[in-house]
């Protein structure tokens, strides 16, 4: 598992060293892949994404930009992604995705991968099949020697809330989050869903927010699960990265945003008291859109987190294995 930060002196250790280039993972695990939150890129982190390794195979879980590269890092070949799970469709947990289908046609992966999401993802995976033509039928340039139709190598599953997919072995059980906040029967609702998932392979459980604001649905989720791999927020720290990046954000927006972030993500206080009523044994934090966090900040997340959750808390950085 990751090193685990229990000791001031270690954090600022781990923090401070960049993650190497990673050999090819041997063992089944989860590597985070990307571990900055949110829509502004950082030099220092890829977007959302992750690698669940099981007996070989390789499935992402969620598909931020820069997935490929990530996975390149990590060692992983991309012809041994099997599948791709979707939390939601937010571009920052979806941007990579493109390339992981463009680049698959384009290098003669002919079974089909899947894509497994909250409805929708049909029609996001759709429009990234239909931008794929152009290239397929071009080609390498010789004529009569196009690549394979792109709609012939993928194909999508959506999930609703409480369903649950047998894949090579291990089973992914969805629950449906508080990202959104639509009324419950309505259209929106129906129509736009965030997922936690919980992946439950032979000998071990894992379970992943994606991004969630408190939620009894993700705490019963998560009940008893070895690894807990959870989104975080830090407000502020969060909204001086977009400022920085948006320098003339009109008021309403900032509005929005702020309510956005303060109501469907987690503190470290929430952080610790998801896990701590789940029971989990192990928890990860990821998805640090105000960047990577500086010593004093990394210690009062864990003292937040700890106030609440007494076991093993690691922040994650890129390519971390678990």
């Amino acid at each position: 598992m990751g090193k685990l930060f229990v000791a001031p002196v270690l954090a600022v250790l781990f923090l401070a060293t960049p993650a190497p280039a990673q050999p090819a993972p041997a063992n089944d695990g989860f590597i985070t892949l990307g571990t900055m939150g949110g829509p502004v890129p950082s030099p220092e982190r890829s977007q959302p994404a992750n690698a669940l390794v099981h007996q070989g195979k390789v499935y992402l879980v969620d598909a931020g930009d820069g997935a490929v590269q990530q996975l390149a890092r990590a060692g992983i070949l991309l012809p041994r992604v099997r599948a791709v799970f979707l939390s939601h469709l937010h571009v920052d947990h979806t941007g990579g995705l493109s390339a992981v289908l463009g680049l698959r046609n384009q290098t003669n992966q002919r079974e089909p991968i899947t894509v497994y999401g909250p409805p929708g993802t049909r029609e996001l995976v759709a429009g990234m099949v239909a931008s794929m033509q152009p290239a397929a039928r071009v080609g390498y340039g010789i004529p009569g020697q196009h690549w394979a139709p792109p709609a012939d190598t993928v194909a999508v599953i959506e999930l609703g809330d409480g369903e649950r997919v047998s894949v090579d072995g291990f089973t992914v059980t969805a629950a449906q989050n508080s990202h959104y906040d639509f009324a419950p029967g309505s259209t929106q609702d129906r129509n736009y869903k965030s997922l936690s998932l919980r992946f439950d392979v032979p000998g071990r459980s894992i379970v992943y927010t994606g991004d969630t604001g408190p939620s009894a649905a993700v705490e019963k989720l998560a009940q008893g699960a070895d690894l807990l791999v959870s989104e975080m927020i830090d407000m502020g720290g969060t909204m001086a990265n977009v400022a920085r990046n948006s320098l003339d954000m009109p008021p309403q927006a900032k509005q929005q945003l702020v309510q956005h972030l303060s109501t469907h993500h987690l503190t470290p206080e929430a952080v610790g008291q998801l896990a701590a009523k789940a029971g989990v044994k192990a928890l990860v934090i990821t998805h640090f859109a105000a960047g990577t966090p500086d010593p004093l900040r990394t210690q009062g997340y864990i003292d937040q987190i700890g106030a609440h959750y007494r076991g093993p808390v690691t922040l994650a950085n890129d390519l971390d294995q678990f």
